[in-house]
């Protein structure tokens, strides 16, 4: 296994839930800062690689670090556990789901229980909600549970791990958008072996806290302040069953990433994307959001006056399960697609619509 790719599946399996992001972000610097001149963190735990850090204009390419979680809730007095989301997390995929809780000492195995098939019966058969989903730590009471050094607000995740498939796809959990972190890591690591020198500062920022709303992002932009942001995250495959391509457009797990048009995509910042993608022939698609992106490129754009930002997404297929699956060959594309526009990126260009 190469150097690359025995970091991917180091920082994949890693553990990052929102707010308790720093052992990915360790991970994650420890492998990127061979290849940049200086880095920081902020007090939340977004990390940053700089290159280029004299520069006056300053252009970010970003990633978020941290993935869907569960906090314990309640601990019933029989020793059950009931979860509250952290983000985004899927009740429906929980029921028979080993997990890992996280104490202050040690992690803590347990397994999302569900009744039994021959005692669910008739059109009423209960459907998994937030409501009766429980973990079970192999404990008889709620003394023995907290012995176990568990409370409420411990944070819980999915115990799974990233995976091949067929040689063309990775599938596991947190690809959104770990992922990302990876393929921002590796746009550091080609800069650095080409020996390509930018003519602008460069900022590799790993960002905190964007699945509950952007705020690692929205942190980093103020105080960074940079110029351009270029954004990397995930979108949905469509092409799966029971996607509707009429409301979700049609975006493909293979042909390449997806270039959004939006309110908080600037149109001359993207256009100049296209063109890089299409003189170095990386094969693209593209996507429109309604209102906003959802993704860190709105924090970004909306902050320090006015950002000029664009969005460089992976299709993913199953997002928010333990099996977020991606190509590789999309993954090897946007690594080329962002390091080609950095390579042609001239900080003189006029951003502005019109003067």
């Amino acid at each position: 296994m190469q150097q690359e790719e025995q970091f991917l599946f180091k920082y994949l399996n890693n553990a990052s839930p929102t707010g308790f992001e720093a052992s990915g972000q360790k991970i994650w610097l420890d492998y990127v800062k061979p290849y940049v001149d200086q880095y920081f963190t902020d007090s939340y735990g977004t990390a940053v690689g700089v290159i280029n850090p004299e520069a006056p204009f300053k252009v970010v390419i970003e990633a978020h670090a941290d993935e869907i979680s569960w906090f314990v809730n309640y601990i019933t007095p029989e020793g059950y556990i009931y979860v509250r989301r952290n983000g985004g997390s899927d009740h429906m995929i929980a029921p028979s789901m080993r997990v890992n809780i996280h104490t202050d000492e040690k992690i803590i195995p347990g397994v999302f229980g569900w009744p039994a098939i021959h005692v669910r019966k008739g059109e009423k058969e209960s459907k998994p909600s937030l409501e009766n989903i429980f973990i079970d730590v192999g404990a008889r009471t709620k003394e023995e549970v907290e012995e176990m050094g568990i409370h409420v607000g411990c944070v819980v995740t999915f115990k799974d791990e990233l995976m091949d498939l067929n040689g063309k796809f990775y599938a596991g959990r947190a690809l959104d958008n770990r992922i990302g972190g990876y393929m921002i890591a590796q746009v550091a690591k080609k800069l650095h072996d080409s020996g390509k020198k930018l003519p602008f500062g460069l900022y590799i920022v790993n960002a905190v806290q964007e699945e509950i709303g952007l705020r690692g992002a929205e942190m980093i932009a103020a105080k960074i302040k940079p110029n351009v942001a270029i954004i990397t995250d995930v979108c949905h495959d469509t092409t799966a069953p029971m996607y509707n391509k009429i409301t979700s457009g049609e975006q493909v797990a293979g042909d390449g990433p997806v270039l959004t048009y939006g309110a908080s995509v600037h149109k001359k910042l993207l256009d100049l994307i296209i063109g890089v993608a299409k003189k170095r022939t990386i094969s693209f698609q593209r996507a429109a959001a309604s209102r906003s992106t959802g993704t860190d490129t709105d924090a970004f754009a909306y902050s320090n006056e006015g950002v000029p930002s664009a969005l460089i997404s992976l299709p993913l297929k199953y997002m928010h399960t333990t099996v977020e699956t991606a190509s590789k060959k999309d993954i090897q594309s946007v690594i080329d697609l962002i390091t080609a526009f950095l390579e042609e990126l001239d900080p003189d260009y006029n951003f502005k619509y019109f003067d």
